[in-house]
């Protein structure tokens, strides 16, 4: 039976989808992954191809420092000498220099043998090649990883893509730590995942980043590229409601504004002339649904806690879930067809 991890980027699959499935699906036992899938595409972005281990402890440390600054949590485990470090650093009781002295030393053992693996198996695709031994004592990043980097729009939604995981892992670490379990809630008005936790609204990360990597950077409903970034050809990604939220305003009995009930639809979809808007999309959407979730609950921390507890705790019951919602929506709102969109590119999931 295939995973849903090998479904999500197989032997098939694009490059931008196997650098996903690393973000998305990787082990995470530190957030050694995310700073050092953002320091490649920053140093890919420059063009850098031969890089020492004390050149990528430079931006490495910075997104680290950065992290450490806002949720102390970086592990599930109690000490790091490395992250001691970068708490050392933060507080001005070291400089640069021996903080990356540090990581050329003890930030790296790991991360750079395992940045590769998804459970237990090597991606189809390379981003750098470990030169740790030769005479370059560091890496070499390849064709593959500087071609993304060089895509302005797609290294700008894949940096984007790695913060936001990182943001929701370590919510995940540090209410772990303090007993809690986390519920991430959408602040629609912001376009943000909250934690919902003792009332506490603090922002965990901005919705599109969240949503974008697990629909491969494509529309929920055409499969049309879309990507975060404004500009001329960026920012054509809307949150959209599956469900149409109009529902709760009229006493619909389920909470429609949930993690599992939000998709990116592009703006022709979304509020272009035949769009969805708030009618009800069309049966065989449904199961789309259904697998994009599972990538996120498959992706773990912690939107695998808030969809289970939302939707059910097994895959069957989470699509009958699905399917019982469809039918109600079907009943309040009279409407059995359904919105299909106009066109539809090569489905991706």
């Amino acid at each position: 039976m295939k995973s849903v991890e090998s479904d999500f980027a197989g032997e098939s699959e694009s490059v931008s989808q196997h650098w996903r499935s690393v973000v998305l699906f990787g082990l995470n036992v530190a957030s050694y992954k995310f700073a050092l899938a953002k320091s490649l595409l920053e140093l890919g972005q420059a063009g850098r191809e031969k890089v020492t281990l004390e050149e990528l402890a430079v931006p490495f440390t910075r997104h680290v420092c950065e992290h450490i600054g806002r949720v102390d949590r970086q592990g599930t485990f109690e000490h790091s000498r490395f992250l001691d470090a970068c708490r050392f650093r933060n507080a001005g009781r070291i400089g640069d220099d021996e903080l990356w002295t540090a990581a050329a030393t003890l930030g790296f053992n790991n991360v750079i043998d395992a940045f590769h693996t998804v459970s237990s198996t090597e991606i189809p695709t390379r981003f750098f090649i470990d030169e740790r031994r030769t005479a370059t004592r560091g890496i070499r990043l390849t064709d593959e990883l500087l071609a993304l980097a060089a895509t302005g729009c797609m290294a700008a939604d894949l940096t984007g893509e790695a913060e936001s995981r990182w943001r929701l892992v370590e919510e995940a670490w540090a209410a772990r730590a303090a007993g809690h379990q986390v519920t991430v809630l959408y602040d629609a008005p912001r376009e943000l995942l909250v934690p919902a936790l003792l009332g506490k609204r603090r922002p965990i990360t901005e919705a599109r980043p969240a949503l974008n990597g697990y629909q491969k950077g494509h529309c929920f409903f055409c499969f049309r590229p879309i990507t975060l970034v404004a500009g001329p050809d960026g920012g054509n990604a809307d949150v959209d409601h599956f469900f149409p939220f109009v529902l709760n305003a009229r006493g619909f009995p389920i909470d429609l504004d949930q993690v599992w009930n939000l998709e990116l639809a592009c703006v022709d979809c979304n509020r272009g002339r035949g769009s969805k808007a708030a009618i009800l999309p069309h049966e065989r959407y449904l199961e789309r649904l259904h697998r994009r979730n599972e990538y996120l609950i498959w992706s773990k921390h912690p939107l695998r806690e808030t969809l289970i507890a939302q939707t059910g705790i097994t895959t069957i019951v989470r699509r009958d879930f699905l399917r019982e919602v469809m039918r109600s929506c079907q009943h309040d709102l009279g409407a059995r067809g359904g919105w299909t969109a106009r066109t539809e590119h090569k489905p991706l999931f």
